[in-house]
């Protein structure tokens, strides 16, 4: 399989392989689907929690409820640090330039 990244994964890629982080270039794209495919396993049960609540006319106790509501928030809190943090590429060309 051939795939095309463009210019900013490129250099992204080019970045973690030199830091000693992934051996190759495969082994980043392959880390970047296993990381898809574990969001996609988290959207099938999200699904299916809901079409579950759907089919119990959203009766829950309030102990699921606070459970769920936690969850949910301390994913969210983790994505925003995420996205928050600078690119490891943006933080080499800093460092280089």
């Amino acid at each position: 399989m051939n795939v095309s990244v463009g210019e900013r994964w490129e250099g992204f890629v080019e970045t973690v392989v030199k830091s000693g982080r992934y051996g190759s270039a495969s082994e980043v794209v392959r880390e970047g689907l296993r990381l898809v495919e574990e969001r996609e396993v988290k959207l099938i049960s999200l699904r299916d929690t809901l079409n579950a609540s759907i089919a119990a006319r959203g009766e829950h106790d309030a102990d699921d409820v606070r459970s769920h509501l936690t969850r949910v928030s301390e994913e969210l809190n983790r994505s925003k640090k995420l996205s928050a943090s600078p690119r490891l590429s943006d933080v080499s060309q800093k460092r280089s330039g």
